[in-house]
């Protein structure tokens, strides 16, 4: 099973390069399919998703977006990396939509979206509609942008968020997983983590296990790779010197965040 993407780099056009593409085709993944794309100015992008609920989150630059609903939303972004550390703009489209991603600066776009039977109407989720949060304690800090989760009405099923680690911290940790559906104590999630670093020379590390251990894989990851996450804990160590940013995509049967800790190291949350 492979769980490392690394970045594909496949030029589309002079104006539209493809930096990540998985779906149910090329990968394990069920409920979750994600794209990635540089886009220079003027450069465009689009797509018809039939079955698929998406949402497009303007990781650096500005874009407008045309919706086939005629709705247009123009001068999205506020970053000019990820590392700015800000929320930035994103659209909610919902399945059946015809839309066109125009770049108005060199932009860097990315698509989430999952299969769903439900029809929701557009949104533009605003950087104040983010919600921010600090998470964690000792070597276990991480800072959260919250653009999609499971307390809104926004999509059906999907939950995107972006994290950001310091160097010398763990995230995703103590280790937990979601990939069994035990509601209220459990819920079925797959999920993706694409990542960036910096500085972008850098690198860190992702483990993938399961309680039996059939499935156990550890990872170097560099910037730009994505770690799909079908089944297992999934957690994430950052070395000193580099910060680490990840965009989280998760998607199942139900819109419903529970997890469960690995029994081995749930006691480090309970530390004074």
């Amino acid at each position: 099973m492979n769980l490392l993407q690394k970045p594909i780099l496949f030029p589309l056009n002079e104006k539209v390069r493809l930096i990540q593409y998985i779906t149910g085709e090329n990968s394990v993944l069920e409920h979750v399919e994600l794209s990635i794309y540089d886009v220079e100015p003027g450069g465009e992008v689009s797509y018809h998703e039939a079955d698929l609920e998406s949402c497009l989150v303007v990781l650096s630059g500005k874009v407008t977006v045309a919706v086939s609903n005629g709705e247009t939303y123009t001068d999205l972004g506020t970053r000019t990396s990820v590392f700015d550390k800000v929320p930035t703009h994103s659209v909610y489209i919902g399945k059946n939509r015809f839309y066109t991603i125009t770049a108005e600066t060199k932009a860097r776009i990315l698509i989430a979206a999952s299969k769903t039977d439900h029809s929701l109407p557009d949104s533009l989720i605003k950087p104040e509609d983010v919600l921010l949060e600090s998470r964690g304690s000792y070597q276990n800090r991480r800072y959260v942008q919250t653009i999609l989760s499971d307390q809104d009405t926004v999509s059906d099923k999907l939950l995107v968020v972006e994290v950001y680690t310091e160097g010398g911290n763990f995230s995703s940790y103590p280790p937990h997983k979601h990939d069994k559906d035990h509601l209220p104590d459990e819920s079925f999630l797959e999920e993706t983590y694409y990542h960036e670093i910096n500085p972008p020379q850098g690198f860190i590390f992702q483990r993938i296990y399961s309680d039996n251990r059939l499935l156990d894989q550890t990872m170097s990851c560099t910037n730009q790779d994505v770690v799909i996450v079908p089944k297992g804990y999934h957690p994430v160590g950052v070395p000193d010197g580099y910060t680490s940013y990840y965009l989280n995509i998760m998607a199942g049967p139900t819109k419903m965040w529970r997890f469960h800790d690995d029994p081995n190291h749930k006691w480090i949350k309970n530390r004074p």
